[in-house]
């Protein structure tokens, strides 16, 4: 059963890497490899790309703060350095396996802050949510008001329009979702009597329980801010990186905006880290300004390597502090406790005396 365990978790981090893996090779294997080194190893300015790295942590720790919020709403407390802690952890952990950073993330609350997973999970949910709206958005603006780009992008890469018709014109498509929720439907209203049934319908009703914090949120306005904060903390993560190359830095705001909600559809793809996706999403989005094949490679590959080597080094060192924060606390506390509980025996021996 080990054996088995440990294949099925190598196959679930080697098929993704391996899909990105691809994708990375097929991009670079017509490019000149050489002419790439000389520009990753003297055109680039790299002071400015560390600084761009604080903007990237700033996003992370205000998504905690964020994500507080949402938990304080379903009438839950954590320990806001536990759920910084988690927001970091989570992202080093979807670089070796995509999307258990989110299950870690909300475990790892679960185990220090004793909050029912579920909860927490549709917490998790809103806050996903909140994500794929703000990048539709910045879409849905950059489709209305640069409609020309979309149009150069897709003319330069058919297979991506192909690709969405074959989906969308898909009847098994449609028949999957319907048939699943019938049959999630016909369970539960049905099979209720069921053990597994009800253990189910419970776990349900805990996730919904944190899918309606966004309707419980006090400070609704407060949580707008925080998201505008996120993403205006993302985009200068990435924009900033502009600043680093020649041919880059004069390419001006509108197109950083451009090319950093193309990264953002890119890193929504199942890969870690976006490997892959985020690099064809960048080159593509540059080559529609002019940008040459090869410098466009090399922005994509310096600027994700740094971004992603940050995002990990943060997030190992939030995993290493949380059990070692907690212990403290947790010593501190016993501590406290037991003087607490002299000083009161203490007083009770006087007055007895």
């Amino acid at each position: 059963m080990d054996l088995k365990k440990a294949l099925n978790t190598s196959f679930k981090v080697l098929i993704p890497l391996l899909f990105g893996g691809l994708l990375l090779w097929y991009l670079y294997k017509d490019l000149d490899i050489s002419d790439i080194w000389t520009t990753v190893k003297v055109g680039v300015r790299y002071d400015i790309i560390l600084y761009s790295l604080v903007f990237g942590l700033a996003a992370n720790i205000i998504r905690g703060f964020r994500w507080e919020l949402l938990i304080n709403s379903i009438g839950e407390k954590a320990k806001r350095g536990n759920i910084i802690n988690a927001i970091l952890g989570n992202y080093a952990l979807n670089l070796v396996l995509p999307r258990v950073g989110e299950l870690w993330r909300c475990g790892a609350i679960t185990k220090y802050d004793k909050i029912p997973f579920t909860k927490l999970f549709g917490t998790l949910l809103i806050d996903r949510v909140c994500d794929t709206l703000t990048v539709g958005f910045f879409t849905l603006l950059i489709f209305i008001f640069n409609f020309n780009f979309f149009a150069g992008f897709f003319a330069r890469n058919p297979a991506i329009m192909d690709g969405f018709s074959q989906m969308f014109n898909s009847i098994w498509i449609y028949a999957s979702v319907i048939t699943v929720g019938l049959a999630i439907w016909f369970v539960l209203k049905y099979m209720s009597n069921f053990t597994l049934v009800r253990k189910a319908k419970s776990m349900f009703k805990n996730v919904w329980i944190g899918v309606k914090s966004i309707w419980l949120l006090k400070h609704k306005g407060l949580f707008l801010l925080l998201t505008l904060a996120i993403w205006s903390c993302y985009f200068l993560y990435f924009y900033i990186t502009f600043y680093a190359f020649g041919f880059t830095r004069d390419l001006g705001i509108v197109v950083g905006l451009i090319a950093f909600t193309m990264s953002s559809i890119g890193v929504g793809v199942p890969v870690q880290g976006g490997i892959g996706a985020w690099h064809f999403m960048v080159i593509a989005t540059l080559a529609c300004y002019g940008i040459g094949g090869n410098d466009a490679a090399a922005f994509a590959f310096v600027v994700h390597a740094i971004q992603t080597a940050w995002t990990g080094l943060c997030g190992l060192v939030a995993i290493i502090a949380l059990p070692i924060t907690n212990r403290v606390k947790s010593s501190q506390s016993s501590q406290s406790s037991q003087s607490s509980q002299s000083s009161q025996s203490s007083q009770s021996s006087q007055s007895s005396q």
